[in-house]
């Protein structure tokens, strides 16, 4: 069942909720179609991170990943978000969308960090940065942030400092990596990030950060005390049988459902079986014309979906879609 469609989240949402004890939920998607199901679920923040080029391209880590890249996703997810409802702002969606800085496109210099980023606020339409890495990148921060542009930053387990970390490696187990994430997250936080993410540390040392910085953290394979969580979709969802990391559970096993939904198609299509009558057109045109393309479901003014009657079944199950108010 979708959650009930609140306000916009922004940065002050959640600097309030943080306030409040209140837990934020963020996902990653890089697709509109994700997108619009994760804002109509409830979700704060959508994450369009660099991890796309694991999960969806199937590279080995998020290094090749590049600008033109995250600016396409980018896109691609607020289309997704905004069609998924009408917020105070006029616009469509609730969930803030954030973008990655890809690897390179903050690394070389501040001026050429603040035009990518830019990038991703004018071309891709995100609401927020994320960038990986600690006090180093505080004059970074402290410049977008005064130029109007929210930065999410994300200490800890740093994917794109792989080779650096001899893998994907928990870090902070040592007093002396303990003490320079510390001292990361106060840097990152007094330099203007209005969020940090925590990756792949003890979950103690996550739990004294979020107490000792003002903004809020999210967590991921950093414990509970966090204010707030992030997962991978594909992960969450259980997409890649193979890949069971031990911060991530799994909501679903959608690799065998995927399977199983595939092969039936496959058994219906080599058997005859599909398109049957219902699923297939005829010479005489329908009782009255529709405006929706053919095969799809709209909303009658009650919100109940209503079918083409010369697509009949086409649309597959009929999913309730909320009006637009």
């Amino acid at each position: 069942m979708s959650a009930q469609a609140g306000p916009k989240v922004t940065v002050q949402t959640l600097a309030q909720m943080k306030r409040d004890h209140r837990k934020i939920a963020m996902v990653t998607a890089y697709d509109a179609s994700f997108a619009r199901l994760v804002d109509q679920a409830g979700i704060d923040i959508i994450l369009v991170g660099d991890s796309v080029g694991m999960v969806v391209e199937g590279r080995d880590n998020t290094l090749p990943v590049t600008m033109d890249q995250m600016v396409y996703h980018c896109q691609s997810v607020v289309r997704g978000r905004d069609a998924s409802s009408t917020n105070a702002f006029g616009s469509g969606g609730r969930a803030q969308i954030v973008g990655d800085m890809p690897f390179m496109s903050y690394q070389v210099s501040v001026e050429e960090g603040i035009r990518n980023a830019g990038r991703l606020i004018k071309e891709g339409r995100a609401e927020a940065i994320k960038l990986e890495g600690g006090a180093e990148y505080s004059e970074l921060v402290h410049r977008l942030v005064s130029i109007g542009i929210p930065v999410m930053g994300h200490i800890g387990l740093t994917p794109q400092s792989v080779h650096q970390m001899g893998g994907f490696k928990v870090q902070g187990r040592d007093a002396s990596q303990a003490q320079r994430l510390k001292n990361d997250a106060r840097a990152l936080s007094d330099a203007g990030c209005y969020s940090i993410v925590l990756e792949g540390m003890p979950s103690d040392l996550a739990t004294e950060i979020t107490k000792d910085i003002d903004c809020p953290t999210i967590g991921i394979g950093a414990g509970v005390g966090c204010d707030g969580q992030v997962l991978v979709i594909y992960d969450l969802l259980g997409m890649n049988e193979s890949f069971r990391p031990k911060f991530v559970k799994r909501y679903d096993n959608l690799a065998v459902r995927v399977r199983t939904a595939i092969e039936q198609y496959v058994t219906e299509v080599r058997g005859g079986q599909f398109p049957d009558e219902d699923h297939s057109f005829s010479k005489d045109a329908p009782a009255h014309k529709m405006t929706t393309p053919y095969g799809s479901v709209r909303a009658t003014a009650g919100g109940q979906p209503e079918r083409d009657p010369d697509a009949s079944g086409a649309a597959c199950i009929p999913i309730p879609i909320r009006p637009k108010k």
